[in-house]
């Protein structure tokens, strides 16, 4: 461990000593945080998706409210900045970016992939958002809308994908199966 390393982790004890002192949070939360932030991975909003494809009532709570849809999933929340969905249409295809860094919906997608973070990412999704989407085989229907919309420290934002044609019939675990990360960002769309 280097002094770097090692400066780091007396800082993180004196801080959760302060906060555990003051009751602001329990051993007991800090190890559920630690366990939730562990856990989350793109499986989590793949299911709330398949959810909204099936359960109209669901879909409406997602779009109107994204953090309460997850929490209505068993994602934990509490502390993090809101969550946004955007819904693609057939009209309407949106991709999520962070502009100036690499914010983030992590409870329900997990950590961000490393080209999320890229400045060559955050640059070509707002100057040439069509290319960017192509080159991961993303082609939109001519005259659909491509909006680019910005995930920020105060607000995370997923996307809401189209469900692809031939899955009438399927169980919301298929059609979690198909739903992948870049799917949830905008840079791919389902496909069966």
């Amino acid at each position: 461990m280097n002094v770097l390393e090692a400066d780091s982790e007396k800082l993180l004890e004196a801080v959760l000593g302060l906060l555990k002192g003051k009751g602001v949070v329990t051993p007991e939360e800090i190890t559920a945080r630690i366990a939730s932030t562990d856990s989350a991975s793109p499986a989590q909003g793949a299911r709330m998706v398949a959810r909204a494809w099936t359960d109209p009532e669901y879909r409406a709570l997602m779009l109107r409210d994204g953090t309460v849809a997850a929490e209505a999933m068993d994602i934990p929340m509490r502390g993090l900045p809101p969550l946004g969905v955007l819904e693609n249409t057939d009209e309407v295809h949106n991709l999520v970016v962070c502009t100036l860094c690499s914010c983030y919906p992590r409870a329900v997608l997990g950590y961000p992939p490393f080209w999320f973070k890229s400045a060559a990412y955050r640059a070509r999704a707002v100057r040439d958002p069509r290319g960017l989407i192509a080159e991961w085989g993303t082609t939109l229907p001519e005259g659909m809308q491509l909006r680019v919309v910005d995930s920020t420290a105060d607000y995370r934002w997923m996307v809401l994908p189209r469900r692809p044609h031939g899955t009438e019939g399927w169980s919301v675990e298929q059609l979690a199966a198909i739903v992948r990360e870049g799917d949830m960002i905008g840079v791919t769309i389902p496909s069966v």
